[in-house]
């Protein structure tokens, strides 16, 4: 199974840092938050992984490159770089041939994620979604996406609800099947797979929820939450 992590974001939420660095390079513990990904993904036999980030930062990122030559296997490491924003999902339509026939993990690079990837899979092999989101619990649900279930079926998510259903969110971590284009339109160059794909799996009940027992996980999308993220991870 291959996988991409989508690094392209600007990080506007964490400027002025994100004017000099990638939000992808940020580090937690003296690593960059996209090295704690790639070692997740690796640790549970991910064949491969790609890298979608802004050609604005190809400097950035070839000296992350120079920086952890025994670190990570540069060799099934891949960096896309896309020219202009394409949202979550927009550039993955470049990457089908990459991505082979096989289903793939898709997540975002701006979150630390340690859970059991083996119980998702496992989880997505058992039910046969075209995607499964892991959804990880929090104490602050109100603060994100919520998502509606059924069961394990997601019905529709809920942005930032006053009153959410569940303390569980996405954890911005997929696993699709290469059957996921074909709820994409993919005339457009911009795409939002929260807004722009899932909406359709879910009215056809092809979107599950896992939700993940005893992981951790981190925000660092703004100041206060990667300054969390370094205090406690």
């Amino acid at each position: 199974m291959k996988a991409i992590i989508q690094a392209g974001g600007m990080g506007t939420r964490l400027r002025p840092v994100t004017y000099e660095i990638p939000k992808p390079l940020l580090t937690v513990k003296k690593k960059p938050i996209i090295n704690h990904l790639l070692e997740l993904l690796f640790r549970y036999g991910i064949s491969e992984v790609g890298a979608v980030v802004s050609r604005e930062h190809e400097l950035d990122f070839e000296r992350w490159k120079r920086m952890w030559p025994q670190d990570l296997p540069w060799g099934k490491i891949s960096i896309f770089f896309e020219e202009k924003p394409s949202g979550t999902f927009g550039y993955l339509k470049h990457l089908r041939e990459w991505l082979g026939k096989e289903k793939f993990i898709l997540s975002n690079g701006d979150e630390l994620k340690d859970f059991d990837l083996s119980k998702l899979k496992d989880f997505h092999e058992e039910h046969k979604p075209v995607g499964t989101i892991a959804l990880v619990k929090v104490p602050n649900p109100e603060e994100y996406g919520v998502p509606v279930l059924n069961g394990h079926r997601v019905k529709e998510f809920l942005e930032k609800p006053k009153n959410p259903p569940t303390e569980f969110i996405s954890s911005g971590l997929y696993i699709l099947e290469p059957t996921v284009f074909d709820y994409a339109d993919l005339t457009k160059d911009f795409l939002m797979i929260e807004k722009d794909v899932f909406p359709k799996m879910a009215a056809e009940g092809k979107l599950l929820g896992f939700k993940v027992e005893n992981g951790r996980w981190y925000d660092c999308g703004n100041l206060a939450r990667w300054e969390k993220a370094i205090r406690e991870w």
